[in-house]
């Protein structure tokens, strides 16, 4: 599970991420991977997964209503909590169906029967998979894996947050990742369709051009359809 704050405040910030440390470290729940930014323009460049998000409404530059309006076009299964003094956006966030309205300052009981409200309706085992490396095993989720790739016979799993050499085939992994969102472009590669930047007729460009996967001439047809009926659905 990914969550992420976003509030100019940095004491705001570092309160939130103390009292979710304390509830994740009690509650018999996986600790989560806590990310934070102190502005919406930070956020919405962040192209991973948000499972839940903490978001301030009146921030310098882009304001909460407007990240959290693309949030929830990005992805509808992200739950959002408005932080916020001001009751007035109530209605402006019911727009991207806000899960939580929590005021300032922050109620630690109230944020803790929240959270056990969200991570009820949220399947924190979901759409995970284990990859066997040579030495280990890991535990993902399918959404975090950017791309796979075949290097010198070697399967390299790319995620958000690290690199995996499997000890399983390319057939393996064609077979396992047959969500939606995933598509085997070339022989050699399958991509997240989340994380696709742009694309050409020779490769498709991940996390804003920082990695590139090939994309073969008799698949770029329906690569282009795939990525259009794709993006529609967000």
């Amino acid at each position: 599970m990914r969550i992420t704050i976003c509030d100019d405040d940095k004491l705001i910030t570092f309160q939130l991420t103390e009292y979710l440390n304390e509830f994740f470290q009690n509650s018999g729940f996986e600790m989560p991977e806590i990310i934070t930014y102190n502005c919406a323009e930070d956020l919405l460049a962040d192209p991973a997964r948000m499972d839940l998000v903490f978001l301030d409404i009146e921030m310098p530059g882009l304001n909460g209503i407007y990240a959290g309006n693309h949030l929830y076009n990005r992805n509808p299964e992200t739950h959002i909590f408005v932080i916020t003094s001001h009751m007035k956006y109530l209605d402006d966030a019911m727009r991207f169906h806000v899960f939580r309205y929590l005021s300032k300052p922050l109620d630690k009981d109230r944020l803790f029967r929240n959270l056990n409200d969200a991570l009820t309706k949220y399947d924190v085992a979901a759409d995970q998979i284990t990859i066997k490396t040579a030495d280990n095993f890991y535990k993902i989720a399918l959404q975090d894996i950017i791309f796979a790739e075949v290097i010198n016979r070697k399967v390299i799993i790319h995620t958000i947050t690290a690199e995996y050499v499997s000890v399983f085939n390319f057939q393996y992994w064609t077979d396992t990742l047959s969500a939606d969102y995933f598509f085997q472009p070339h022989r050699c590669f399958i991509v997240n369709m989340y994380f696709v930047s742009r694309f050409d007729r020779l490769y498709i460009y991940l996390c804003h051009d920082r990695y590139k996967a090939l994309l073969s001439r008799r698949k770029y047809a329906e690569f282009k359809d795939h990525y259009l009926r794709f993006i529609e659905m967000r």
